[in-house]
């Protein structure tokens, strides 16, 4: 992570930006981000900085998708609780679905969790692809056993919040296990990887535009879900482009809650006031500089994996020229010089509309602005998103 200086400095200049200009900004936070699928990107205040590889060349648009989801999904009624003779139980956690497991039947499921299906390995373990008994493909997380303890409460935190919610843009947490010194999480099988991964073509065909509108629609409803429908506020603190998983139809869902936290519902109370958790280069500036997190933190990190969206590129990148690394900064600038189209994923082969494209571009500038009174809420997000696919598709995706 940039130094504390650096970072007041690149602060004070796209504030100053963003109020003589537009209320568009820029995050300014020059550190690392590693391969899409290493969980350990997202980190505390106190990890260090480092290089982050250039995305690989990608190949041609994939087929358009299926219309997204409606804006609202009421909160997730009660669900069967899980046995306890089968895996340890608290009494926060009698909603979890129907998915029980011994750690024998996991290993079973797993291959005794070979390498072969390994899906993805970050901070809290590795997540492998699961066969049932009965047919159905799961995916367990199953914590590494040196960082068994010091995870747990990352382990609690996920599988507490998770047994709150239920929305068709999140990952539905199915059951887990904590015995000893094994901590397993098992939630539905997205099947089609991460957004990062089709960002980057590595699973043969790029993204078009009418799929990143989409797929932004999707993220912003699991969010609004989050900040305002669930049982309880949730803030996810890590929103970034490897925590979003495609389905096989390319409906997007938002994954990895280990750093989620319960929002402030009192009365009065605006804030939670926690130490610093989060991915550099989508981390709030003002919550790094006050410690104080609110549901703008996520609009914030969604304004910055907007525009990670539209362009393609990483929010950081060590290997481009200086004026580049910073992808928020480059697209501002840009932006302001009248360059926007510049601005447009080369790996998209079809024609883009300028207006659309605009449009977007100005609210995800307008998320990440550098104090949270000058972000919208995730319900205005939306709605902005919508109002612009509906326009879009009213023109033949012309305007």
């Amino acid at each position: 992570m940039a130094a504390p200086g650096l970072l007041l400095v690149l602060q004070f200049f796209f504030c100053h930006c963003f109020r003589s200009r537009t209320k568009d900004t820029e995050d300014a936070v020059l550190a690392k981000e590693p391969n899409p699928m290493d969980s350990t990107s997202s980190i505390e205040m106190k990890s260090g900085s480092g290089k982050i590889p250039a995305s690989p060349l990608r190949v041609a648009p994939s087929p358009q998708r299926v219309p997204p989801s409606p804006l609202r999904v009421p909160p997730s009624p009660l669900r069967v609780p899980a046995s306890p003779g089968r895996f340890s139980m608290s009494p926060k956690l009698d909603r979890i679905g129907s998915v029980h497991l011994t750690m024998k039947q996991a290993a079973r499921a797993t291959q005794n969790f070979s390498p072969s299906l390994k899906l993805g390995e970050g901070g809290f373990g590795t997540v492998y692809k699961a066969q049932l008994q009965d047919g159905q493909t799961v995916a367990i997380k199953r914590a590494s056993k040196e960082h068994s303890d010091t995870l747990r409460s990352e382990f609690r935190s996920e599988i507490e919040l998770l047994a709150k919610i239920e929305h068709r843009n999140l990952v539905k947490l199915l059951g887990y296990v904590d015995k000893g010194n094994e901590r397993l999480i098992i939630t539905e099988y997205v099947p089609n990887g991460t957004l990062r991964e089709h960002l980057d073509g590595v699973h043969g065909t790029c993204l078009d535009f009418n799929q990143r509108l989409e797929i932004s629609i999707d993220i912003a409803h699991g969010l609004t879900y989050l900040h305002l429908y669930a049982e309880k506020q949730i803030i996810h603190r890590d929103v970034k482009s490897s925590n979003i998983l495609l389905t096989d139809r390319m409906r997007a869902k938002v994954a990895n809650f280990g750093f989620a936290r319960l929002g402030e519902n009192e009365t009065g109370n605006t804030h939670v006031l926690t130490k610093v958790k989060g991915t550099v280069g989508y981390l709030d500036p003002e919550y790094m500089r006050t410690f104080k997190l609110t549901p703008k933190s996520d609009v914030y990190s969604f304004g910055i994996l907007l525009v990670e969206i539209l362009t393609g590129r990483r929010p950081v990148d060590s290997r481009r020229s200086p004026d580049e690394k910073v992808t928020i900064r480059w697209a501002f600038g840009k932006h302001n010089n009248g360059e926007t189209m510049d601005l447009v994923d080369p790996q998209m082969t079809e024609a883009v509309d300028k207006k659309i494209f605009k449009k977007m571009l100005n609210l995800a500038f307008q998320c990440a602005a550098p104090t949270r009174a000058d972000r919208p809420d995730m319900k205005a997000v939306a709605e902005r998103l919508w109002a612009i696919r509906v326009k879009y598709l009213k023109h033949g995706g012309k305007e």
